[in-house]
């Protein structure tokens, strides 16, 4: 497999992959201010929930270096903005909040006395999240392996694998990690409209990984649970509210109700980062509307009528009764949800101050 990774950080320059342009091509943009970051996230040239928080590490990072100011103060205020912009680039994935407020809270826990000190705790806490991005998603798949028959057939969603993180991936990553374990999986991937992450990210990482898979339609997937049989559906997570309701991709819910038709067990792979507390239940989760463009247009030709009226949620909401477990790098949580995801917030939190306890 080609090695790759969707983010980097280095030099003054954040650096993602192209991802509007595979499989065919292979292409890297350098972005060197935190608004260029905001607009690559905006506009998808990196997506994936992990991704995107790393994104928003590194464009506070960019931030405070491209910053003129020459005082504590001056510098502070102008990472709130910076902080501002980025956040609102997409709403509803809570992982690009969650690392900007990392990197903000670092900054002001540690109370430096210099400017050059803010530019060093900025890019300390972005290097960590890295870091931890690609254990997290080894976790995952491991803490998930006990689910995996021998032999399996899986439906997946959207994309969830290294492009979708620093590396390895979340619910690919559970694909991956079985595969590797001599496991042997073979995958539906639903295209995933409108932007079609599964037909053209999902199984260009599955063809480099040499994992058997076949690209579906999103409305297939009731049929094939019913003539072929499915084992267990796995896919990703942008936000999770406390009661264990989930946004992901749209066409998520779709594949839910129809695995619970037939009886599938449906897996959502979540880094604690993705579980937000203050969110009671799934209606409290912004769900972010994307551009017209994306449905009305194809290979950017028109394929509506004219002035047709198009609805384009990015997002959609599976109500926590459709999901059998929801796996996270401590453990898997099952129902009821406010007890088991609490419990995994609570690993997280004693795991974190522990790895600062030992860097003291």
């Amino acid at each position: 497999m080609t090695p790759y990774r969707s983010i980097e950080g280095r030099d003054g320059v954040v650096r993602m992959l192209d991802q509007r342009l595979l499989p065919q091509q292979t292409t890297y943009i350098d972005c060197t201010s935190h608004e260029e970051v905001s607009e690559a996230i905006r506009k998808m040239v990196i997506r994936g929930a992990p991704a995107i928080g790393v994104a928003g590490a590194y464009g506070l990072v960019l931030a405070a270096w491209n910053s003129a100011a020459d005082e504590v103060a001056s510098l502070k205020a102008n990472l709130v903005d910076a902080a501002n912009i980025l956040r609102a680039a997409r709403p509803t994935a809570v992982n690009l909040s969650w690392a900007v407020d990392r990197v903000m809270a670092r900054i002001s826990s540690a109370d430096p006395a210099t400017v050059r000190k803010i530019r060093d705790l900025a890019l300390c806490e972005a290097n960590t999240i890295v870091q931890e991005d690609v254990w997290v998603n080894r976790q995952i798949g491991f803490v998930a392996l006990p689910l995996v028959p021998d032999r399996a057939t899986v439906i997946h969603h959207c994309n969830t694998g290294g492009l979708a993180t620093v590396e390895y991936g979340t619910a690919l990553g559970i694909i991956r990690t079985a595969h590797e374990c001599g496991k042997k999986i073979s995958v539906l991937v639903d295209e995933t409209r409108p932007c079609l992450q599964g037909a053209r990210l999902t199984a260009w990482e599955l063809k480099q990984l040499g994992i058997p898979h076949k690209v579906i339609v999103d409305g297939a997937s009731g049929h094939f649970m019913r003539t072929q049989g499915v084992d267990f559906c796995v896919v990703g997570c942008d936000r999770v509210a406390i009661n264990g309701d989930t946004a992901n991709k749209i066409g998520t819910y779709n594949l839910a109700l129809a695995a619970r038709a037939h009886n599938v067990p449906f897996y959502v792979a979540a880094p604690t980062s993705t579980i937000d507390i203050s969110k009671s239940n799934g209606d409290a989760i912004p769900i972010e509307e994307r551009p017209s463009y994306e449905v009305d247009h194809f290979a950017g030709q028109q394929i509506t009528p004219d002035d047709v009226e198009v609805a384009n949620p990015a997002f959609d909401i599976t109500p926590a009764d459709y999901i059998t477990a929801i796996v996270t790098e401590y453990g898997l949580a099952y129902p009821p949800y406010q007890n088991s995801l609490a419990e995994m917030m609570e690993k997280a939190k004693r795991h974190r101050a522990s790895l600062q306890g030992s860097e003291a």
